[in-house]
């Protein structure tokens, strides 16, 4: 009782697993790094333009499950510096005002898939 959900609007996969997967009311949205649709290329110049990618690809992903941000309940964020919380913190806080925040965890890893300083996770549910 589980589906897949693509877009081509949203970065594909850099290996074999989903861009989110779709099991009853809840969706589950890969780790997203900030590579860019279109080319493929990663977007790091700095924090705050990498976080802002990676939530313009997690929206991409929402909309196509008919979500949005409004809808996550969770996020898991994996930075390379635990000093860079703040500047993250700020970029990731307007994709959720207006709404109540979700429940999340921010954990500082050694390594990130194509040398991303940010990886997020979500967890949505369907509104009731």
């Amino acid at each position: 009782m589980k589906r897949a959900i693509f877009t081509e609007r949203a970065p594909s996969p850099v290996g074999p697993y989903s861009q989110a997967v779709k099991a009853g009311p809840l969706l589950f949205v890969s780790g997203q790094i900030a590579l860019d649709p279109q080319t493929g290329s990663m977007i790091n110049q700095d924090v705050e333009e990498e976080t802002h990618r990676i939530m313009r690809n997690i929206r991409l992903v929402l909309q196509a499950a008919n979500m949005d941000f409004e809808n996550v309940v969770k996020c898991s964020i994996f930075v390379r510096d635990i000093d860079q919380y703040a500047r993250i913190n700020e970029v990731y806080s307007v994709y959720f005002s207006g709404s109540e925040p979700p429940a999340r965890e921010l954990v500082e890893v050694s390594r990130l898939p194509k040398a991303a300083n940010v990886e997020i996770s979500v967890i949505a549910v369907e509104n009731s």
